[in-house]
């Protein structure tokens, strides 16, 4: 289908490693056709009316690597041709071509990320891009999968490179939205194209630079306290950088508990919440997409978007389901 794609298109992705990954594998498939990249604004799992009627134009649009709301596709689809490839959790949007193995039932262990799942559709082979994405989404977890960190290995082998490459790729990529640079995260893919080695990434100045700062803040964070309530980590914090979701991650594993992190810092009118527990998080994405916040997430991860004078309730009624 991407062959028959005609006209001016866009590419919205997802600002992480995977979302990158995916959106530079689909640039170089489509490097004779016209289109341009962007990312929502950092932080929205949503377009917002402004982006909506400035993507309005368009005669075919992308999505990879994000769940956006039905009603943002819808609305796009008025006048474009529209392709999803996405992993996240959510319902299926028929009217569009929403290709999604998870959402139709398949297992998510063997479709770790978009960007594994764009490789396997554009019928690559293993390369460094379909691996970061899975790398971007996992971390040391994946090793845990059998398969893929059998795939993994072996291509590091090949390449003399180790994981900690993998690793540490995936954290210079990310240091883009993590400082909150919008335009750097849009530069990114085109960057990639004819910088597609490793060293490329591993020896970029600017992103270096980039994971020094972070590397501090995150730093001080983790050592700030957290909370415990029914074996849930709590943690409040107020930071600029949008590294929740690298956070969570860290705190939930080292303490293989539930947690839950609240960012008061990042929006000036809502908080920042973010997941990851061991249980399903789909009953409290759709919960939260109830009551009219932008959520996302998924398998063990949700990311909410919450009016600052519901951040309380929603949390309750987290630690609630998750007790």
């Amino acid at each position: 289908m991407l062959e028959e794609l005609t006209g001016q298109g866009l590419l919205i992705h997802h600002w992480d490693t995977d979302g990158i990954s995916s959106a530079k594998l689909l640039l170089e498939k489509l490097k004779e056709k016209k289109i341009t990249n962007k990312t929502p604004g950092l932080g929205n799992y949503f377009l917002t009316q402004e982006e909506l009627e400035e993507y309005s134009n368009y005669d075919f649009v992308i999505v990879a690597d994000m769940n956006l709301p039905r009603e943002n596709i819808l609305k796009l689809n008025e006048k474009a041709e529209i392709m999803i490839f996405d992993h996240h959790l959510g319902p299926e949007i028929e009217e569009v071509y929403h290709h999604n193995p998870i959402i139709k039932g398949q297992n998510p262990d063997e479709y770790p990320s978009a960007s594994w799942i764009v490789n396997k559709y554009l019928k690559n082979k293993i390369n460094l891009f379909a691996l970061l994405g899975i790398v971007g989404d996992h971390e040391q977890k994946i090793k845990k999968n059998i398969e893929f960190n059998e795939k993994i290995e072996r291509y590091c082998k090949e390449n003399d490179l180790t994981f900690e490459d993998l690793h540490k790729m995936v954290y210079l990529i990310d240091s883009n939205y993590k400082i909150g640079d919008k335009k750097a995260v849009e530069n990114a893919p085109v960057y990639l194209l004819d910088h597609d080695k490793a060293e490329d990434t591993l020896d970029n100045k600017t992103w270096n630079k980039n994971y020094e700062d972070l590397e501090k803040e995150m730093e001080k964070l983790l050592n700030q306290s957290a909370e415990e309530k029914n074996n849930i980590i709590i943690k409040n914090i107020n930071t600029k950088f949008n590294i929740i979701s690298t956070l969570t991650r860290k705190v939930a594993w080292k303490n293989g508990k539930n947690t839950i992190v609240i960012n008061t810092g990042f929006f000036k009118d809502k908080d920042q919440v973010y997941v990851r527990c061991k249980k399903t998080a789909e009953p409290m994405i759709q919960r939260g997409k109830e009551c009219g916040f932008k959520c996302g997430g998924k398998k063990e991860v949700l990311g909410a978007i919450v009016p600052k004078e519901n951040t309380n309730s929603f949390i309750e009624e987290i630690i609630e389901y998750l007790k």
